[in-house]
């Protein structure tokens, strides 16, 4: 979920939303910290902190806030036994915010970072008790600024700049970068890693403001053919927390549209495209021809470094494919890992629907390590 594009359709549909995140969890709990839901005056809502009395109380309470109108950011202390009756044994600290019409600029700043990728705030309490945030990028030891927050960025409180330069353990540069601007490409030209990796999602500031790492754990799938069971594995992966490259030499083959975690990519020499994937992407290959299917799947082995290599096809087919690649001095090691046919074993049916299913089922598994 990207939560300020829900902020964002929340004020223009219903003139206001609610943010519910998780900033602390001790013990046992349905959700990490830094789990975060939108919430609109009519009741709809977009993700979940854990469901439960959890959630149910959560959602009255972004309610009330929304109700009360735009003001200061509210938290509450939850004992998920004592105050919930819920058999999870640890405590967990909410924080409400509420938006409106007057808080577009900041959101469609937060939003821009959130479609360049992976990003940080930081969040200071203003007079008023609402959170003000700066974004930034970043990259290695240094922190770049977005264009929409560099010019708040530079007149943060000396204190904020420093809590940001711990927490990023680097120095800070307020040019005027975007935050998807900064290249992230490392040797082979293949993706390193996003802003905060390896951070913490949530940290609590002695001010009552939080530094904020929004990159959400998704699994990068390339994925080559637009056919009828691509088409429904785009949308079967849509909710899911996939970020998916997807492939075809064949322009006319993509929908006018798809899902936001979909970026739909025309190539005249598909393999290649595998250059530019990160260490550990899933590769799942469908095309309409055989001979470029092979291409495919023979790179991704060939260099070693995918956690899933999926071809559709038959026992057959992957004979076939086996035997060729064997051919062409593929080590069997790295052939062992062609996982065709794809699916799960026991989910009978053709259909594209199904087959979908399916194989969604099994690259979470495999995104799991099962």
């Amino acid at each position: 979920m990207r939560p300020f594009t829900r902020l964002i359709e929340a004020i223009a549909a219903e003139g206001a939303g609610a943010l519910v995140s998780l900033v602390k969890v001790e013990g046992s709990s349905p959700r990490e910290a830094g789990a975060r839901m939108v919430v609109r005056p009519s009741g709809g809502f977009h993700g979940t902190i854990g469901g439960g009395e959890l959630e149910w109380q959560a959602l009255a309470a972004a309610a009330d806030a929304l109700a009360a109108g735009r003001g200061p950011a509210r938290r509450a202390v939850k004992s998920l036994g004592p105050d919930l009756g819920q058999c999870c044994g640890g405590r967990v600290e909410w924080l409400i915010e509420t938006f409106d019409a007057r808080d577009r600029a900041e959101l469609e700043a937060l939003a821009e970072a959130e479609r360049a990728g992976a990003f940080m705030t930081v969040a200071s309490k203003a007079e008023d008790g609402r959170l003000l945030r700066i974004v930034a990028a970043d990259s290695g030891k240094v922190v770049a600024f977005t264009r929409a927050s560099a010019k708040q960025a530079r007149a943060a409180r000396p204190g904020d700049r420093a809590l940001l330069k711990r927490a990023v353990g680097g120095t800070l540069s307020f040019a005027p970068a975007h935050a998807g601007a900064v290249d992230r490409r490392g040797e082979g030209g293949r993706r390193q890693a996003p802003p905060g990796a390896g951070r913490r999602a949530v940290d609590l500031l002695p001010d009552g403001g939080l530094i904020e790492t929004f990159a959400p754990a998704n699994t990068c799938l390339y994925l080559f053919g637009a056919g009828h069971v691509g088409r429904a594995l785009v949308l079967a992966l849509a909710p899911l927390p996939f970020d998916v490259r997807w492939i075809d030499s064949r322009p006319e083959a993509f929908p006018a549209r798809a899902p936001h975690n979909v970026t739909m990519v025309h190539s005249a020499n598909p393999a290649n495209e595998l250059a530019g994937a990160p260490d550990g992407a899933q590769v799942l290959v469908m095309t309409h021809s055989h001979p470029l299917d092979l291409d495919i799947v023979a790179r991704a082995l060939g260099v070693e470094r995918f956690a899933f290599v999926g071809l559709i096809g038959s026992a057959t087919k992957r004979a076939r494919f086996l035997s060729q690649m064997r051919a062409a001095s593929l080590s069997e090691a790295a052939l062992a890992k062609l996982v065709c046919p794809i699916g799960l074993p026991g989910v009978e049916g053709k259909e594209p629907a199904v087959i979908a299913a399916s194989v969604a089922a099994q690259l979470l598994g495999a995104r799991g390590g099962g």
